[in-house]
């Protein structure tokens, strides 16, 4: 009897999407060329307005400077009038608030993602009154100027973030206890500066005024170039940090299963966002509401995945129209740009939470 001969085998096939339906990898692609495309225009509408603002607020002002004259100017001749108020005065201010404002707004955005919780800006945790607190008292108990001031900024705001840190319970996680102990310590902290300003002279209040609501009216060139360093430094490392952010959102034990070194990026994201801030408020003070906004409004302009460089970019865009605001608003008065931003930044945040859908309520 003859055996029937062996079936040949055939290569299995992978199953293919039937003819006109689109396969799952060009979906995909098509669902994150949405948010990319987004994005982009985002940055470049955001771009586009800051520069606009940089050249009203250095160009425009009670002495106009045609755009001729600056390119002249900034080339290196000399203009009669002209080149004294945009070198010595308006083109420092913008050019100060540019970088004081990406600071501030990375900075907030970053410790609400890493805390998740939309308070937990350094300005409401007392980070920044820490820096506050320390370059009043070496301005006025030492007697110093410049890089000591910078410094001492520095250990106070990194003391005061020491503190939350230490009383926040758990493993460093977003909890209402930090947010009590920084807003307890934020009080603290202002009724220690006003207590220092009482025992200081008239000269010495003088000079540390700025420290109590943030101000550009003294800015150098020393200090943008003090400032621009620590920027160019401090940003790209948070940018670089922030990136890995969102995972700590599915809990320690998950992030930490996916390769994240929790603690060591809590760390780091803590210390570059105490010298950003404290970098920022040794030169131009406490800025109110930069910080607490520019992460709402940067989530709000690109929903999703929270982004720390389009928050930098809206801190800035604020900071540089409230200092053409603080200084032409009132006709003779040299307003201080934190009084500015603290009169818009409360409405523009009850708007935004009584705007805020049901369904995105913090859970």
């Amino acid at each position: 009897m003859s055996s029937a001969p062996p079936l040949a085998s055939t290569p299995a096939t992978p199953p293919t999407a039937p003819s006109g339906t689109p396969s799952t990898a060009a979906t995909l692609a098509r669902a994150r060329r949405g948010p990319r495309r987004r994005r982009t225009a985002v940055v470049a509408a955001l771009l586009v307005l800051l520069v606009s603002l940089v050249l009203v607020r250095a160009l425009l002002g009670d002495y106009r400077v045609s755009f001729v004259d600056a390119v002249r100017i900034l080339g290196g001749e000399q203009v009669p009038g002209a080149s004294f108020v945009l070198l010595e005065s308006t083109l420092p201010r913008a050019v100060m608030a540019v970088l004081a404002g990406a600071a501030f707004g990375a900075a907030g955005a970053a410790f609400q993602v890493l805390l998740r919780n939309p308070l937990a800006s350094p300005d409401v945790l007392g980070i920044t009154l820490g820096a506050s607190a320390g370059a009043v008292l070496a301005v006025v108990g030492l007697g110093v100027r410049g890089t000591p001031v910078t410094l001492a900024a520095l250990a106070g705001s990194a003391l005061a973030a020491v503190v939350i840190l230490s009383q926040a319970g758990g493993r460093g996680g977003a909890t209402g206890r930090m947010v009590l102990v920084g807003v307890a310590l934020a009080a603290g902290l202002s009724a220690l500066v006003h207590w220092m300003f009482l025992r200081a002279s008239i000269h010495q209040a003088q000079d540390a005024l700025v420290w109590l609501s943030g101000s550009l009216n003294t800015v150098t060139w020393a200090d943008i170039v003090r400032l621009f360093v620590l920027d160019a430094v401090l940003l790209p490392l948070l940018l670089l940090l922030a990136g890995r952010l969102p995972v700590l959102g599915l809990g320690d034990d998950l992030a930490a299963a996916l390769g994240v070194r929790v603690t060591g990026l809590r760390v780091g994201v803590t210390l570059v966002v105490v010298a950003l801030v404290a970098s920022a408020t040794a030169v131009v003070g406490p800025v109110a509401f930069v910080g607490f906004l520019s992460g709402p409004i940067a989530r709000r302009l690109v929903p999703g995945r929270p982004s720390v460089g389009i928050a930098a970019l809206v801190g800035a865009v604020v900071v540089v129209a409230a200092d053409h605001v603080a200084a032409y608003a009132v006709p003779g008065t040299a307003l201080p740009v934190g009084l500015v931003t603290g009169l818009l930044g409360a409405p523009v945040l009850l708007w935004m939470l009584r705007s805020r859908p049901a369904s995105q309520e913090d859970r």
